[in-house]
């Protein structure tokens, strides 16, 4: 589970987002929000999300699983915030197919029990570049409802990944680590073609 202070943070934001969308003009917000819930659906936003849940399982103790995906999305919200005000970076998608890449070679070293120290820091950076690319297509309709629905969808990619790598502990321990190691080259293999592709 994640430490308390970031999950009062995340519940927070969360919290204040749901109470700004819930102000917007009807129709609008509603627009909004499925916008947010469909953005985290292209490959190379969704690959990173499944794959932060996979390595939390994979290189995190029991207790610290959270971390990940708490992490990602703490990230994910600051970096769409100063994208919807403009901020931005030379190269984003470039960078953004790059942390694919990143990704899938963290799920490979997990499953080499190689130390995760570098881990959340890396999770922490993709999810930054993430966000601003969520933040700089913000709908006319406004970022809060927008924001929802993105942060919505992302917390169920993660989940998505940490279920899939505990299914995969539970009912194929001997393989946990080969087939870890596998979806990071495919993951890592995919961002390095997305990257090919801008």
């Amino acid at each position: 589970m994640p430490n308390r202070p970031l999950t009062r943070v995340l519940s927070a934001i969360v919290l204040g987002l749901l109470a700004s969308s819930a102000q917007a003009h009807t129709g609008h917000g509603t627009s909004g929000f499925f916008e947010g819930l469909s953005h985290p659906f292209g490959l190379d936003h969704l690959l990173a999300m499944v794959a932060v849940g996979i390595w939390s399982v994979s290189a995190l103790p029991a207790h610290k699983v959270g971390a990940g995906p708490a992490t990602f999305l703490a990230s994910l919200l600051l970096g769409a915030a100063l994208g919807a005000m403009g901020v931005t970076v030379p190269y984003l998608e470039n960078m953004i197919s790059l942390s694919v890449l990143v990704f899938g070679a963290m799920l490979v070293l997990a499953s080499l029990s190689m130390t995760p120290q570098w881990g959340l820091p890396l999770i922490a950076l993709g999810a930054g570049l993430h966000g601003l690319a969520h933040g700089s297509e913000s709908p006319e309709s406004g970022f809060a409802a927008y924001a929802v629905g993105f942060f919505l969808t992302t917390a169920v990619l993660h989940g998505g990944g940490v279920m899939a790598a505990l299914g995969i502990r539970l009912w194929l321990p001997n393989l946990s680590g080969r087939i870890t190691a596998s979806l990071g080259i495919l993951f890592g293999g995919t961002g390095l073609y997305l990257f090919s592709q801008i």
